[in-house]
């Protein structure tokens, strides 16, 4: 299965301009099999989101992207949360204590918010994000080198706040993915990879392999 783990919904993230209706239409034809709707600090499209998926028959999840004093975490599984910044340790710790799972979202990107050198301080994580739509390639190898050291589970998602960027990036999933548990299961599990969309099919990228092979920015351009 591919899923795009980080993607935003107008409703509830001031700063995109996508409905639920667009980015489901948008994922289907790109060949997406499921979609997490992962918002700015908040998860209130979460009762929406759950009826037009039984509505639609497509599966939607709905995380958070939430930002800690040292930088973006996507978490999954969780009921609560901060309603103020907090340090990723104890956001993280928050997370686990609910049974949820988390990765750092874009940690190198040149925008101030992901956590950069931090990863080293924290523990609890179960992913890095390597590959993302709007991080260009060296954030993304420096990512990709964190994930080797750490053994962490290397994620891709698009970061869509438009329809152009909606799928240009997934993490592929060599299981079914039919709930919100079988996510949090799967993160407990590992074995996910990190894909880019080119000419019309997905892609999984071996973040072991050499540089050289690590794909061009194609999830940058608008497609």
């Amino acid at each position: 299965m591919f899923i795009d783990l980080h993607m935003h919904e107008m409703r509830n993230s001031g700063d995109s301009f996508l409905p639920l209706e667009e980015i489901v239409e948008i994922a289907k034809k790109k060949g997406l099999d499921a979609i997490c709707i992962t918002d700015h600090d908040s998860m209130d499209i979460r009762d929406f989101a759950q009826e037009y998926s039984r509505k639609t028959g497509f599966p939607i999840f709905v995380g958070i992207e939430f930002y800690s004093l040292q930088g973006d975490i996507i978490a999954y599984g969780v009921r609560d949360y901060p309603r103020e910044r907090v340090s990723a340790q104890e956001f993280i710790d928050l997370v686990r204590e609910q049974g949820g799972v988390c990765y750092s979202a874009h940690p190198f990107r040149n925008n101030r918010r992901g956590m950069e050198e931090h990863l080293d301080e924290v523990t609890g994580l179960s992913g890095i994000e390597v590959l993302n739509g709007s991080t260009h390639r060296d954030a993304c190898l420096t990512a990709a080198a964190y994930a080797r050291r750490l053994d962490l589970i290397p994620v891709g998602a698009s970061d869509c706040h438009v329809p152009e960027k909606v799928g240009v990036c997934a993490t592929y999933f060599p299981m079914e993915i039919r709930s919100e548990e079988d996510l949090v299961r799967a993160f407990k599990t590992g074995g996910m990879k990190p894909a880019y969309y080119e000419d019309g099919a997905y892609h999984i990228v071996d973040i072991d392999a050499p540089e050289s092979e690590f794909p061009d920015e194609v999830w940058m351009k608008k497609r």
